[in-house]
């Protein structure tokens, strides 16, 4: 996955276990990897049921940030982020289409709150699904409740919905499909990081 942000270059490494969703992906071996022959930004999206168990090992591999599941954080997400925090990790919380959006505002509005707020725009564990426009009215929520907080948007992104995105308030884009099967990657990159640029 690749993350379109205006202000530097990102790697988004998502990090499923089979009891929040079904599929298996990449853990801190391959992070540990790619922080040996880049400096992007590792943002490691973590659809786990026990997102504690992993902030030391993917802190160890390399990992900028650690993004967390609001639904399976409930309980200990104080002590999460602080771990996060701790780390040396920018921490931040993923919430899937049917959660709501005030799920997030205590994270947001905490003593040590999380730094960024990513809004899945398909249901969580698969590649190539469709866009979800009915999510940018959470994007729109949250750009005008908080107008300093990075806000992500990952699911179904591409040439086609980064104008949606975007507008609605989205400054971090990640894209798998759409930039990993086009003919020349780069310009999508680039085209996104463009309209990104162009709406803020």
């Amino acid at each position: 996955m690749i993350i379109v942000k205006c202000t530097r270059s990102y790697v988004h490494c998502f990090w499923p276990n089979r009891h929040f969703v079904p599929n298996l992906t990449i853990g801190a071996p391959v992070i540990e990897s790619l922080r040996k022959h880049s400096k992007a930004y590792l943002d490691c999206h973590l659809m786990v049921t026990n997102p504690l168990d992993y902030v030391e090992p993917l802190a160890n591999a390399g990992a900028s940030g650690f993004t967390f599941h609001a639904e399976v954080s409930k309980e200990n997400w104080q002590e999460l982020v602080q771990r996060i925090k701790a780390k040396g990790m920018k921490p931040g919380v993923a919430l899937k289409p049917g959660t709501p959006i005030e799920e997030v505002y205590p994270l947001i509005e905490a003593e040590n709150p999380v730094e960024m707020v990513l809004v899945m725009t398909v249901e969580p564990g698969f590649g190539g699904q469709k866009f979800m426009p009915e999510m940018m009215d959470k994007v729109r929520i949250l750009r005008k409740k908080y107008p300093l907080l990075d806000i992500e948007v990952d699911g179904g992104l591409g040439p086609s919905t980064i104008d949606t995105a975007a507008s609605a308030g989205a400054n971090c884009i990640v894209a798998g499909s759409s930039v990993f099967g086009a003919a020349e990657p780069a310009k999508v990159i680039s085209l996104m990081r463009n309209r990104v640029q162009e709406a803020q």
